[in-house]
């Protein structure tokens, strides 16, 4: 085949995965938006690598309790927000690993569920501060800078 082809296929592929990609985002913002405009929105992430990833938004009242819920979840740019009308109603102070909703549900929206609740409290009392996430080279970096450290300590450690 002709390398040009190749060429086309894949500049084609990415700029459909790029529009989709677009797309999910502004899904995103739109649920985001509206929930947004009626008080405290809490979101629970558990971001997928191999496996499917699992967002979850609760509009949250004053009282802690939640009014509406949506959840995205899949693997592909084709997930789009569903709504989860059994949260509706209970109380986000109230959610455990043990609690009957929860336990109805499958792993990645429980650990979503209780990242929403973790979050939600952090902010409420004031004390949340958001955590970048390391990249898997720098990741390398400092395990690498780590094993460097440790061997130079082990040789101090024998000369001395």
């Amino acid at each position: 085949m002709n390398i040009f082809f190749l060429g086309a296929i894949a500049l084609v592929a990415y700029i459909v995965q790029m529009f989709l990609g677009l797309k999910q985002i502004k899904n995103f913002n739109t649920v985001y938006g509206r929930m947004r405009r009626n008080g405290k929105v809490a979101i629970g992430r558990r971001p997928g690598k191999i496996a499917s990833g699992t967002i979850l938004l609760f509009s949250v009242d004053a009282t802690g309790k939640i009014k509406e819920a949506e959840m995205m979840q899949g693997t592909s740019i084709l997930a789009r927000f569903k709504p989860r009308p059994q949260f509706a109603g209970l109380n986000v102070h109230e959610l455990s690993e043990d609690h009957p909703v929860l336990l109805k549900e499958n792993k990645l929206t429980r650990q979503a569920a209780l990242n929403a609740q973790e979050v939600y409290l952090k902010v409420e009392k004031g004390n949340y501060q958001e955590t970048k996430p390391v990249s898997p080279v720098m990741n390398l970096g400092l395990q690498l800078s780590l094993m460097k450290q440790s061997v130079q300590t082990k040789f101090t450690k024998r000369s001395v």
